[in-house]
């Protein structure tokens, strides 16, 4: 191993470590810990519990994973924190372990940033390539997709899904599970529509764009029940798979209520 550890830092000697790790002035990193190879502590980060941290991942001062769940029921069982590749995690960013009552572990994928304050809660499952604006609160056991972008100050409610590609605005309170693609906004958060710019920044072709527009419409117009336009919008873009995307994430929670945009828009 070819660690990097300033000697003010307190690495438990039962951590594990691999190459090319730095780990800065007053960090602390407990014995159930593992760093994996260029994983960077810049200072005073906390690493506590059974926490898992991908490659080359860094974490900025003041950031604390591992501690106890903020859940009353959980009773301390063996828990954990399971990080992948790539993410950044700015200054007092946090990131609660599973609970002994539910999921065991959270989870965050690769390529992820997480602003200053952000905080992912007790078994919450985060996808790659999101992005988390300044005070994002993600609430327990909630599950974010791939491509999510949170604005500042925004919250998920526990046991909330946001699904891929979709965006949600500053300050936006989300209490209702967010299709794919669907750009919410608003305090509580209703559907504002498509994640448009965000599908043009990734290339996807204008043809796709447009069918997803067209059925975003018919799913959500006036006419005929919720379940009626799921009906149409699988019969009529069965073989559109970024549409079938939206309509599997619904009828897979079919119990979960879904976010729609506001009466009359």
């Amino acid at each position: 191993m070819s660690e990097k550890i300033h000697p003010s830092a307190y690495i438990d000697p039962k951590a594990q470590l691999g190459k090319n790790v730095e780990i800065g002035p007053f960090c602390v990193v407990g014995p159930n810990v593992t760093l994996h190879d260029g994983v960077r502590l810049i200072a005073q980060a906390n690493i506590a519990g059974n926490t898992e941290i991908g490659k080359d991942c860094t974490l900025y001062p003041f950031v604390s994973m591992g501690h106890p769940p903020q859940d009353f029921k959980h009773k301390g069982g063996d828990v954990g924190i399971i990080i992948g590749e790539r993410n950044i995690f700015r200054e007092k960013a946090n990131v609660h372990p599973g609970t002994d009552v539910g999921r065991r572990n959270t989870v965050i994928g690769n390529d992820g940033y997480f602003m200053v304050g952000a905080h992912v809660g007790h078994e919450s499952h985060i996808g790659n390539n999101v992005i988390f604006s300044n005070s994002v609160q993600i609430g327990g056991c909630a599950t974010i997709g791939n491509n999510v972008i949170m604005g500042g100050l925004s919250a998920v409610h526990q046991f909330t899904r946001i699904g891929d590609h979709a965006f949600v605005g500053g300050m936006a309170a989300v209490t209702t599970d967010v299709i794919p693609y669907g750009s919410v906004v608003g305090n509580f958060a209703h559907l504002a529509g498509l994640n448009i710019i965000g599908l043009r920044r990734r290339g996807f072709e204008r043809k796709a764009i447009r069918d997803l527009r067209s059925a975003y419409r018919l799913l959500f117009a006036n006419e005929g029940t919720f379940k009626e336009r799921i009906e149409d919008v699988s019969r009529l873009y069965s073989d559109h798979a970024q549409v079938m995307e939206i309509v599997d994430f619904i009828k897979s929670q079919d119990k979960r209520p879904i976010c729609t945009p506001l009466t009359g828009h």
